[in-house]
């Protein structure tokens, strides 16, 4: 059902938020598949072939429609390459809960692109001996997914994550000195 449209809304606005809403939730359906290691439906998020329509002309390949850069990885392109990366990914980690901050969505006709920042916590492998947990790490990274509307509706065509790099404590404001002594 769609929202009721304010009195002082312009038109469309309202259509647009619709859209926004619509993919804001298959992104977050992307995170939540990792966090439970659904394989099966992070797969289905993904663009697929059959979801694009290539010209006659095109020499684009079928499986070269998706890419995907985590931190520290090359750029990945094709499908195979992308869900082998994450089925990789789930099958090593142990636990993995991802809290979304600065959520910015942007639509242009059949193209949305969302930034965000990925405060991501982490679980190791737990210790050979007990029921323990492993350790908890924690870690904050910024991301790019950039989704295409198909007749299935939106779907994931691109991520591009980077590690956010903390500043150290004892660095000052952008290295300048000060005259002035701690308290």
């Amino acid at each position: 059902m769609t929202p009721p449209r304010e009195p002082d809304e312009p038109r469309g606005a309202a259509a647009r938020r619709t859209e926004a809403e619509a993919v804001d939730r298959v992104n977050r359906a992307f995170y939540e598949a990792l966090e439970r290691g659904d394989f099966e439906l992070l797969t289905a998020l993904w663009i697929a072939p059959e979801d694009v329509s290539y010209s006659e002309d095109s020499d684009e390949a079928e499986d070269t429609s998706i890419s995907c850069v985590h931190p520290g990885w090359p750029v990945l392109t094709g499908r195979g390459e992308v869900l082998r990366s994450y089925a990789l990914i789930m099958a090593n980690t142990e636990y993995i809960q991802f809290f979304l901050t600065d959520v910015h969505i942007s639509i242009v006709a059949d193209t949305a692109l969302i930034t965000c920042t990925e405060n991501i916590l982490s679980g190791g492998p737990a210790p050979e001996e007990g029921d323990e947990l492993g350790p908890l790490v924690g870690q904050r990274v910024v991301a790019t997914n950039v989704f295409r509307r198909t007749r299935d509706g939106w779907k994931l065509w691109s991520h591009h994550a980077s590690p956010v790099l903390a500043a150290s404590e004892t660095e000052g404001d952008a290295g300048e000195e000060s005259d002035e002594t701690p308290p």
